[in-house]
C-alpha cells in the first residue's frame, strides 16, 4: 500500500477503535461504541467490497429455528440453551427492527413455514412441538409452532405444513445500506477492498494491512464471523451456503419464508422471485471453506428441489447464483469475549446473523467497559 500523508493523516493516526469486518456485526459494534464513546475515532476495516461473509449474501430471513431445527437442538443442548438462543434471537431481531426501522429493512411478515416430506419428519413435529411452544412460551407469551395446510401447490407426500406466524423476511441488501448509511451519519469511516494480514497487541494494537502498511490503535474488536480462524484460536468453523434466485415469475403465489430438513434447505419470495439456498449438508466437508464458490452436487439439488416440490407446474430460469460464509461451530451460542488486553470478538452467528448480529455488535462493544 502505497499511502499519501493524507490518507494516513485522515483515516489511519490516532485511532481508537479498530473494527474488522463491516458486516451487520461489525457497523452495529461501531454504533454502540459511538454512543458509549463519542468523542473517539473508529474506522472499520474490511477485505472485500461488500461485508466479505454473509451479510450481503444471506437470504434475507427474520426467524429463530424452524420447529424441526430446535427439536434437533435439544439433541446437543440444554432446554434453557436452546430458550437462551431463541431469546437472543428474538431480541435480536427486535433490535435491529429499531435501530433501522421496518420500512427501511421492507420487513414483512407472512409468517414461516415448514416442509416435511416424510411421515416421519411430520411425526416428530407433531410429537415435540407442544413442548417446543412450552419452553419458548415466557419469550412470546403464546404458542408459536402450530400447522398450516398446504396451499402453496407444494409437491409434497405430506400435505401439511409447519407454521410460525411470528417469522418475517427482509431486504438484506437494504439492511446493509441502512445500516452503512448510520455509521457514516455517526462519523464512523468504513475503509472497504483492504485485507488485515496480523494485529499485534502490545501496549496498543499494531494492525498490519495488505502485507505492508502498519498503523496503531488503541483497541481491536473481530467481527469477521467464519473467517476468525485466521486471527483467533476458538471454535469457530467456517460454513459456506450457496444460494440461487429465479428470474420473475408470473403471479408467484408463494409468500413467506420456508424450511426444509431442519434448516438445512430455505426458501422465500423476493420480488416475484424464489430465493432457494442450503445442501451444505450435502457434503459437510467441502463446505467447511472460506472460499466462496458453487459446486455442482449442491446446485443440482436446489435446482431439483426447485423444480420437483417448490414450483413443480411452473416454467422458471435461475437468474443468479451465489455463495456466502458462516461461521459455525459446537454450540450455537455466539462467542463474545475478551481475547487479550486490547483485542475483542464477537464471532460464531451460526447462521443466524439477521437474528442476533445486531445484539452481538452490541454486546461485543460492551466488553470494553
Amino acid at each position: 500500500m502505497n499511502l499519501s500523508y493524507w490518507e494516513i493523516k485522515t483515516s489511519f493516526s490516532n485511532v481508537d477503535f479498530t473494527i474488522i469486518g463491516s458486516g451487520i456485526v461489525g457497523i452495529s459494534t461501531a454504533l454502540r461504541l459511538r454512543e458509549l464513546h463519542p468523542k473517539s475515532k473508529i474506522i472499520i476495516i474490511d477485505k472485500g467490497i461488500f461485508p466479505n461473509g454473509a451479510s450481503t449474501k444471506n437470504a434475507g430471513f427474520a426467524c429463530f429455528g424452524s420447529l424441526t431445527e430446535l427439536i434437533d437442538d435439544l439433541k446437543t443442548h440444554s432446554e434453557q440453551e436452546v430458550i437462551n438462543l431463541v431469546n437472543k434471537r428474538w431480541q435480536g431481531l427486535l433490535l435491529l427492527r429499531n435501530n433501522l426501522g421496518d420500512r427501511a429493512i421492507n420487513f414483512k411478515q407472512f409468517g414461516g413455514f415448514e416442509l416435511f416430506n416424510s411421515k416421519e419428519d411430520l411425526a416428530l413435529a407433531k410429537q415435540h412441538y407442544q413442548k417446543i411452544n412450552t419452553l419458548i412460551h415466557p419469550i412470546f407469551k403464546q404458542d408459536i409452532f402450530s400447522f398450516h395446510n398446504n396451499g402453496f401447490g407444494f409437491q409434497l407426500k405430506q400435505n401439511l405444513l409447519g407454521f410460525n406466524r411470528f417469522e418475517g423476511q427482509i431486504d438484506t441488501g437494504k439492511m446493509m445500506l441502512g445500516l452503512i448509511k448510520k455509521g457514516i451519519k455517526n462519523n464512523i469511516q468504513i475503509i472497504n477492498n483492504v485485507e488485515v494480514t496480523a494485529i499485534n497487541d502490545h501496549s496498543k494494537v499494531s494492525i498490519e494491512l495488505n502485507n505492508s502498511f502498519t498503523f496503531n490503535t488503541k483497541k481491536v474488536f473481530l467481527a469477521t464471523n467464519g473467517f476468525a480462524k485466521q486471527f483467533l484460536d476458538v471454535d469457530v468453523q467456517p460454513a459456506r451456503a450457496q444460494v440461487i434466485i429465479t428470474n420473475k415469475i408470473k403471479n408467484l403465489p408463494i409468500k413467506g419464508t420456508f424450511h426444509v430438513h431442519k434448516g438445512y434447505y430455505y426458501f422465500r419470495n423476493i420480488n416475484n422471485r424464489i430465493l432457494l439456498g442450503g445442501g451444505r449438508n450435502l457434503d459437510f466437508k467441502a463446505e467447511k471453506t472460506t472460499e466462496f464458490g458453487l459446486t455442482d452436487i449442491v446446485q443440482n439439488k436446489l435446482e431439483y428441489l426447485l423444480k420437483k416440490i417448490i414450483l413443480p407446474n411452473t416454467n422458471f430460469t435461475i437468474a443468479h447464483r451465489w455463495s456466502g460464509i458462516m461461521g459455525i461451530g459446537s454450540k450455537k451460542k455466539a462467542i463474545v469475549q475478551q481475547i487479550s488486553s486490547n483485542v475483542f470478538c464477537g464471532v460464531r452467528l451460526g447462521g443466524m446473523g439477521v437474528a442476533i448480529g445486531s445484539l452481538i455488535g452490541k454486546e461485543l462493544a460492551e466488553k470494553l467497559n
